[in-house]
């Protein structure tokens, strides 16, 4: 696979899972686990806020999105962006004036 991963789900015979059975599924884990209904398409929107806060660069996100553009990118995670900045400055500041 090298550096490229895909999220793909298969039956333990090779076929495809319908849509509407991993729904359920994810939604019976979550509710096991005591969590409140989330749809499936936001573990997308997770995995790409856990990248950025871990300092992975906007184009790597980008990459494994597979949004076309990364203004696409950048307009949807902008809500992210200011915080990040805001701990990065900070980080830079200790490292400057610290003791």
């Amino acid at each position: 696979m090298g550096d490229d991963w895909n999220l793909v789900f298969a039956t333990e015979h090779g076929g495809p899972f319908y849509g509407n059975w991993i729904t359920k599924w994810f939604q019976a884990r979550l509710a096991a686990a005591g969590l409140p209904r989330q749809t499936f398409h936001n573990l997308r929107h997770t995995a790409a806020r856990f990248m950025l806060a871990e300092g992975v660069s906007l184009r790597v996100v980008q990459k494994k999105l597979d949004h076309r553009q990364i203004a696409v990118t950048a307009n949807a995670y902008s809500h992210v962006m200011p915080e990040l900045e805001r701990e990065a400055m900070e980080k830079v500041s200790g490292a400057l004036w610290s003791s």
